[in-house]
């Protein structure tokens, strides 16, 4: 039978259960479909998790078809799932703003839960966004690591996260933000002490230099070693700080040196507190990424933030987060 509606246009499965599905059923299906989570979903309807779950399954029932693939953290749509919404989110959205549940009318409008890293974040994103908060937007930043905060999206905790990384698989949708470009920095101190000679001697002319990392396993130095004089960084670093603006005030201290993204230190670049050791014509460039979840947005402003950064990270050339 097909599943039409009498003017030609695509009507709801019939499933086992016969009838039309309950709109409560598919109001709970959209809000779960958005959220990426029976959680995250539950949130938003003011409901229980174990409620909304009961709805789902009931909902599964009636279409005779799986809705959701359960994950180790929130859901992903299935196929079935995804013609499902595409078919019911403009009569629900429609006959919720007829019914006065539109977005905004009783209160303020939904915060937008974006989460990336703290730098990036700190000194390039968060500058971008006043002119959305001047019309309305409400923003709740979140910082962390890559793969927690991909985690954390798919179980529904955030709405965007800047992913240094490009996702794998069906679970999250992403679009390409911006590039960086990693660059070896000293203090005139040290720039002084080394000379030119790291274009000459490549990294032997660092041996005995302190190094200062994010990280005790040097993630970022490892990856300029590995790119630009192909081979493999073992020394130990002499500091470490788990925050970038940190490792560039320790550099620009005189404390040793390291590797930041450009847009981080550009300013310290410009005045001198910062110099560049070596100006390899190939230096690693690394893609940053805007994650959500798939399927529409939850609420209009979350496309509105995505949209904004895309558009600011193409277009005003801005690097992006690396870690």
């Amino acid at each position: 039978m097909d599943d039409r509606n009498s003017d030609g246009s695509p009507g709801i499965p019939a499933g086992p259960g016969a009838g039309l599905p309950d709109l409560n059923l598919l109001r709970t299906f959209l809000a779960v479909y958005r959220a990426g989570a029976f959680t995250a979903g539950a949130r938003v309807l003011s409901l229980s998790q174990p409620t909304v779950t009961a709805q789902i399954r009931a909902l599964e029932g009636r279409l005779g078809r799986e809705l959701f693939e359960r994950l180790p953290r929130g859901v992903a749509p299935t196929p079935f799932a995804d013609d499902l919404a595409a078919r019911i989110m403009g009569p629900l959205d429609a006959l919720g703003a007829a019914a006065g549940a539109a977005p905004g009318e009783d209160g303020p409008a939904e915060p937008v839960h974006l989460a990336g890293p703290a730098e990036y974040l700190s000194h390039t994103v968060l500058p971008t966004l006043a002119p959305l908060v001047e019309r309305g937007v409400r923003l709740r930043i979140a910082f962390g690591l890559t793969d927690a905060l991909l985690d954390e999206l798919r179980a529904g905790r955030h709405d965007l996260v800047v992913s240094t990384v490009r996702p794998r698989g069906r679970s999250l949708a992403w679009l390409p933000l911006s590039d960086e470009e990693f660059v070896l920095v000293g203090a005139p101190v040290w720039a002084g002490r080394i000379g030119g000679r790291v274009a000459s001697e490549g990294p032997a002319a660092l041996h005995g230099v302190p190094l200062v990392a994010y990280a005790e396993e040097l993630p970022i130095l490892r990856r300029y070693w590995r790119h630009v004089f192909g081979r493999r960084l073992t020394g130990v670093p002499a500091v470490t700080v788990p925050d970038l603006r940190a490792v560039r005030a320790a550099v620009a201290g005189g404390a040793g040196v390291s590797v930041l993204p450009r847009y981080l230190c550009a300013a310290e670049l410009a005045s001198g507190a910062l110099v560049p050791l070596h100006l390899p014509e190939d230096p690693p460039i690394n893609t940053g990424f805007l994650v959500q979840r798939p399927g529409p947005p939850a609420h209009p402003h979350v496309a509105l933030v995505r949209d904004h950064l895309v558009r600011h990270g193409r277009g005003a050339g801005e690097r992006a987060p690396g870690q």
